[in-house]
């Protein structure tokens, strides 16, 4: 077991003070349950870290978009990364909104571009030159500047799943350095756009700092010519990135990390703006599901559940490892399963290989889903997205409630209003 938050006594599994067992007899199954000192123990081991260095950080919304989440992280003071209107409109809805916001993504779309500049976010980061000049007519238009970034895309390997790595030349995020460089001084040219920073991100998961290093360094040589021509910066954001352990991974302490932004970045006194999603809620957060069947061959054994692909996508997708707790009988037992959902797909694992003893009816526990999960759900097989819980010591709340079938086909307007 590889999360502080989740203990086992007397033969029992809790997430903080609550009884696992206790939420899905009264929410069901599959579920999702997150936990909330866990949210806010990262953000702190996180602001501790960076507390000599003026930063904020920006909360990864993709990852994680409850908005029960969110409003728990702005009540930590911090802002967030969102990568479409949507997840601004999820920000404002949370009240008291500040502009904290940084708007990341290759293809801001005409509506969100207004929408953003209508509500005075931090900074949009920029991807290409097409979208540097839609967002200098549009902010013509409104008859106000725009704050931007420019996305440089290092050329650097992240070591990490080639469908998260984000910082390659042959990635379609950013602008090699030469072409940020001619980007910049155009955007110095132009009335409604108002240059803040510089920004990078590199990729998702990293463990290793080395690829950091060699941003770091990349970007540092970027804002000393920056400053030759003339262009100076409020601001440096460095992405996220930063990696959990999901089976057992070495990771790098937060404090390495920091002292390479310190050494690298800090002589130019300009604010660090980081975008972490994994980091703060990856490990917050578990898929709880019940086993439906045992299916044994002489070939493969197989533990269906009722989680699928369309809950938890990240095995499907990454061949993502998540490290599975039997709550119902934890003994390991000697038999080697993967396990699987009830969709159509041979692609719908959710694990495979474990060595796992397990019944029907059993209570499977998939660890660390916090990121990247239920954000990634879907309703594929017209599957409802289930319940989401809350708990904070010894109480707990909904925060989502389970879809019904109903829900699921509302929209379909003809055939509802001929029903109607």
């Amino acid at each position: 077991m590889n999360n502080d938050f989740i203990t086992e006594k007397n033969n029992s599994f809790f997430i903080e003070e609550v009884d696992i067992r206790i939420l899905a007899e009264k929410y069901g199954t599959p579920l999702y349950i997150y936990s909330k000192q866990s949210i806010i123990h990262q953000i702190s081991l996180l602001q501790e870290a960076l507390s000599d260095i003026n930063h904020l950080i920006c909360f990864a919304v993709k990852s994680n978009s409850n908005l029960s989440i969110l409003n728990l992280i702005k009540n930590a003071e911090c802002g967030f990364d969102i990568v479409s209107g949507g997840e601004l409109k999820r920000v404002i809805a949370l009240g008291n909104y500040d502009g904290n916001v940084v708007f990341s993504g290759v293809g801001k779309s005409k509506d969100e571009i207004e929408y953003a500049l209508e509500h005075n976010i931090l900074a949009f980061n920029i991807e290409s030159e097409p979208e540097l000049m839609r967002l200098n007519s549009i902010a013509k238009k409104f008859a106000k500047k725009a704050n931007i970034s420019i996305r440089v895309n290092p050329n650097v390997d992240a070591k990490t799943h080639p469908y998260i790595s984000t910082g390659l030349k042959d990635n379609k995020f950013g602008l090699d350095e030469k072409k940020a460089i001619e980007l910049y001084s155009l955007a110095k040219t132009m009335d409604y756009i108002n240059i803040t920073g510089i920004d990078c991100h590199i990729g998702s998961q990293l463990t290793d700092l080395s690829p950091f290093q060699d941003t770091f360094i990349k970007l540092a040589n970027m804002i000393d010519h920056l400053q030759t021509i003339g262009i100076e910066l409020d601001h440096i954001d460095i992405g996220g990135g930063i990696g959990i352990s999901y089976n057992d991974e070495k990771i790098t302490p937060l404090n390495h990390y920091v002292s390479m932004i310190k050494k690298y970045l800090s002589k130019y006194n300009k604010k660090i703006i980081l975008e972490p999603g994994r980091l703060i809620i990856g490990k917050a957060g578990i898929l709880l599901t019940k086993v439906e069947y045992i299916k044994r061959s002489e070939h493969k054994n197989f533990i269906v559940v009722d989680a699928a692909m369309n809950d938890l996508m990240r095995p499907s997708l990454y061949g993502a490892h998540h490290n599975v707790i039997n709550i119902s009988n934890p003994k390991n037992g000697d038999e080697i399963f993967d396990i699987v959902g009830p969709i159509c797909e041979t692609g719908d694992f959710l694990a495979k290989d474990r060595q796992i003893s397990a019944s029907e009816d059993d209570l499977l526990a998939f660890m660390d889903a916090g990121a990247y999960g239920f954000s990634m759900s879907s309703n594929y097989n017209t599957r409802p997205k289930i319940a989401e819980i809350l708990v904070d010591q010894t109480d707990f709340k909904l925060i989502r409630q389970r879809e019904t079938f109903d829900d699921l086909i509302q929209h379909e307007i003809e055939f509802v209003n001929q029903k109607k």
